[in-house]
């Protein structure tokens, strides 16, 4: 039986031990005491009351959402995932205090095995470095990267021409592209500076810096917000009139936190990302983060010329565009000398 305290009585008791913080006799305990959770998953709860204070009421909120509990299970469920803070808000008397345990909430399934049918191959400069990929009105714009080589493009995809260029500084280490409103944002690496183009002419409008991403790595656009990845489980939305960071998804499966998306491309409520170092695409959900499904491109590293450029570590996958005229992927790597246009479908 739970023994009541009055509230003033409570409170003397934490003034008289030199404790006026009350959360502190308060902790969230979760089935099984664990912190990873998928979404929608029912968990049994407790409050755990140290000192058997009377407590009037307890609700409990995630993302500032409430959660109704129901014989002792709350139902986890967010618009987006990852880490997370399980708030519960309990009610002393007159004072309300919340207490917070950090969770981490996963995919509701495993992603789905997808695979490709190369439809054409074009000719690709091996000295290009690719970073960014990204089609408007028919030209195939490509940003590369490594200090002292990194350029902004614009490529005739089908003869692998370059049509017209812009150098980077030597000390810039240039990354991912995407075009919005006539307008061609690109970003550079650790410098924490991105840039802003005309796409019709390659000149620089101006210059724009990261708030709280860590780096630069890879952009895309839904149309009326910009995505970017930084090295880290986050994909920050910018806003494309002051590039400020207006925040953020984290990209999960149903077992962990993963962070190794880099090169995007936006395309129907799905953000397709190239992994790190590795020759395979995942397909995320733009809104909520669930990595939904997995591409392995392993196949094509076979096709590849090695180059004098060639780096066996670092001459990796990279670089996706969709064409939307003609419904289909088109992706490189980094100083690979063809250019793919695939189809991407299920794996049976």
């Amino acid at each position: 039986m739970v023994k009541l305290f009055s509230i003033f009585g409570f409170l003397l008791f934490f003034l008289g031990c030199g404790e006026a913080d009350p959360t502190k006799f308060f902790a969230i305990q979760l089935e099984g005491n664990g912190n990873k959770f998928q979404q929608n998953q029912e968990v049994g709860i407790t409050l755990k009351n140290k000192k058997e204070a009377h407590v009037s009421s307890v609700h409990y909120t995630l993302d500032a959402k409430e959660l109704s509990e129901s014989n002792g299970q709350i139902r986890l469920s967010a618009k987006t995932l990852g880490n997370k803070e399980l708030v519960a808000k309990i009610r002393l008397g007159d004072q309300m205090v919340e207490i917070k345990k950090k969770i981490k909430l996963l995919a509701e399934s495993s992603p789905e095995i997808y695979t490709y049918e190369i439809l054409n191959t074009y000719p690709h400069d091996q000295t290009a470095y690719t970073q960014g990929l990204e089609f408007h009105n028919g030209i195939l714009y490509e940003s590369t990267g490594k200090r002292g080589f990194s350029t902004v493009r614009k490529v005739n995809f089908e003869t692998g021409e370059v049509l017209d260029k812009i150098d980077m500084d030597t000390d810039v280490f240039g990354e991912g592209i995407t075009l919005l409103n006539d307008q061609l944002y690109h970003l550079t690496w650790q410098k924490r500076m991105g840039y802003v183009y005309d796409p019709n002419t390659l000149e620089k409008k101006k210059d724009f810096s990261y708030g709280k991403s860590r780096e630069g790595w890879g952009l895309c656009n839904d149309g009326s917000k910009i995505y970017k990845s930084d090295g880290t489980e986050k994909i920050w939305f910018l806003d494309p009139g002051t590039l400020e960071e207006m925040g953020y998804i984290e990209t999960v499966t149903n077992k962990s936190i993963f962070n190794k998306a880099n090169e995007l491309e936006y395309v129907n409520g799905k953000i397709y990302a190239n992994v790190y170092l590795k020759e395979s695409m995942m397909i995320i959900d733009a809104t909520s983060g669930a990595i939904e499904g997995v591409i392995n491109f392993g196949g094509l590293k076979n096709k590849i010329r090695k180059g004098a450029n060639w780096d066996e570590g670092n001459s990796v996958l990279n670089g996706v565009a969709y064409h939307k005229e003609r419904g289909t992927f088109f992706v490189t790597g980094k100083n690979w000398d063809k250019l793919f246009e695939v189809q991407i479908r299920k794996k049976d």
